[in-house]
């Protein structure tokens, strides 16, 4: 029932605020693992243009265990098992290669069917060395070390520059973000004249030294701007307070917040970025992931304005 009283809230943010009838949904999404750090399910979300039969991975922290709960609390109704599931992901979008991102991909791929993985060059030279390298386990790519099981097909995404997603009516784009000194991506995906944006583990450009997140924001706002931005899914991975030093590449509520008023200040559209669904993700434990979680919604909250959804695993989004 939680999970229905989500899909509800995000109503209000698909209205067009000129009066107009609420518009139809875009993207649909179900989060398959919203943790970050030790504590499973870790990163992981299915997205499809809205009504689509197949669709893509962002992120791949779980996988098999994660679409097995989603379908014990009934998404995926018309699939008869979770192999049927994963031969709807098309492709996988990998923000980056660390381990919360991508073990699911790496200990389903026995039982996957023959994808992409689509990222930036380095994220992909990361999986074929560190990960699918017949030392941790075998070379299900196409490029690393022999033999070459040839079971993903690495794609390398140059940045800034949309790409038709094979199996899907969507491109993707991708966006370098800074996370404390390791690559790291925003993807934002198209379907028709709609976006969505899911951004992996990053700082705040004050604390990186970087203009990564500005960069991203000035590419976004005039979509957010048009109505066409239809979410960003984005972390925040520890609450208040955090020394910017102990942030490690992260963001907390408060950093959050900043960031989010930067490309406020650019769409300058208060109506439409109030109604722009920010979902959360990523949270880590803290104490308990339940606390964690509790004190990230609450100084959320506090910061007003901003339409904050956390996401829930096996929740399903309609946006």
């Amino acid at each position: 029932m939680r999970y229905r009283a989500n899909l509800r809230a995000l109503l209000p943010a698909l209205l067009l605020l000129t009066g107009a009838a609420p518009s139809p949904p875009a993207f649909d999404l179900v989060a398959l693992g919203v943790n970050g750090g030790v504590e499973e399910p870790t990163s992981a979300y299915h997205i499809k243009a809205h009504g689509a039969s197949s669709g893509v991975m962002c992120d791949v922290g779980t996988l098999a265990a994660g679409i097995e709960q989603a379908r014990r609390r009934g998404r995926y109704p018309n699939a008869a098992s979770r192999e049927e599931v994963m031969t709807s992901i098309s492709a996988y979008l990998i923000t980056h290669a660390h381990l919360d991102h991508v073990a699911g991909l790496v200990l389903a791929s026995p039982n996957d069917t023959k994808k992409d993985i689509m990222a930036l060059a380095p994220v992909n030279q990361a999986l074929a060395d560190h990960y699918f390298n017949w030392s941790v386990w075998p070379n299900m790519g196409d490029r690393g070390a022999s033999p070459r099981l040839a079971q993903y097909h690495y794609r390398d995404l140059e940045a800034g520059l949309p790409t038709p997603i094979p199996g899907t009516a969507m491109t993707v784009t991708a966006y370098p973000l800074s996370h404390a000194g390791s690559p790291s991506t925003a993807f934002l995906l198209r379907s028709g004249q709609d976006a969505l944006l899911c951004l992996g583990d990053t700082g705040p450009d004050a604390v990186e030294g970087a203009t990564r997140l500005n960069e991203l924001w000035r590419a976004v706002a005039p979509m957010a701007r048009e109505g066409r931005l239809r979410g960003i899914l984005i972390e925040a991975s520890y609450p208040d307070p955090v020394p910017d030093a102990r942030l490690y590449g992260h963001l907390t509520p408060s950093w959050l917040g900043k960031e989010l008023q930067a490309l406020r200040g650019m769409v300058g559209d208060d109506a439409r970025m109030k109604a722009l669904p920010i979902l959360v993700t990523h949270i880590k434990p803290s104490g308990t992931s339940r606390s964690s979680r509790a004190a990230v919604r609450r100084q959320l909250q506090d910061l007003g304005f901003f339409n904050f959804i956390i996401l829930e695993q096996g929740g399903e989004y309609a946006l």
